[in-house]
């Protein structure tokens, strides 16, 4: 994972990369690597759109890499993000570019609590095809039942992880963000017990005698006796 890719980002980019291409980061659709003319991550970002409509035409779909990049997508995101055409697809390279799906999805309002899990949920259902939506909804196609696809119905997505695994997966990673310090509560006194309060009298008392055999004021000490 690449180094600049905060915490709990990685760790759901890692979730969300287990289910969509367990094979890697050369993976492409239906988690093939063959019949390619060499590994994806050797490729410039050149190479990997030229060859979009080819892979759309061999394996079905034009999504390859580990986070799945549709070539829509990733046209998309060189525009939006200036990517140069001699870029090579390596796995931090493509970290990078999922992270940036990540927010554009919502994730700093998620992390931050500004957007529920549930919403930052279709989110991700939206932004990848084998993603669960939380609950019964409208989805690409048609009403959408929880813990399937937001595009069920074209024939061709399906969902490949259930709701509940998604919502855990969120749980951990906001886990990983940490909670806010708790500042320390300041120390309370504790009330003295009876035996603490009677060794206290006796204490003074035996001290206001010797003060009276000395001929000194013991009016404060007397004062203090519980």
């Amino acid at each position: 994972m690449d180094r600049t890719v905060p915490r709990p980002a990685a760790m759901l980019l890692d979730f969300i990369g287990s289910k969509e291409a367990p094979k890697g980061y050369d993976t492409v659709y239906g988690n093939r690597m063959d019949r390619m003319p060499k590994p994806l991550t050797s490729m410039t970002m050149k190479e990997v759109l030229d060859q979009g409509k080819w892979r759309t035409k061999t394996f079905g779909s034009s999504a390859c890499g580990r986070y799945q990049f549709m070539d829509a997508t990733l046209r998309d995101l060189a525009t939006e993000m200036n990517l140069k055409a001699e870029d090579v697809f390596t796995p931090d390279y493509q970290d990078r570019l999922g992270l940036y799906l990540l927010r554009r999805r919502g994730y700093e309002r998620w992390i931050s609590g500004r957007m529920s899990d549930h919403a930052f949920m279709i989110e991700l259902a939206k932004e990848w095809a084998s993603f669960p939506v939380p609950y019964r909804m409208q989805g690409a196609h048609r009403t959408v039942e929880r813990g399937q696809s937001y595009y069920a119905g074209d024939g061709l997505n399906k969902s490949l992880v259930s709701a509940e695994a998604v919502e855990a997966a969120l749980t951990k990673a906001k886990g990983a963000a940490g909670a806010a310090p708790v500042p320390p509560s300041r120390p309370v006194a504790q009330a003295p017990s009876p035996a603490a309060l009677a060794a206290m009298a006796a204490l003074i008392t035996a001290l206001v005698a010797v003060a009276a055999l000395l001929g000194i004021d013991a009016s404060a000490l007397k004062a203090m006796i519980p």
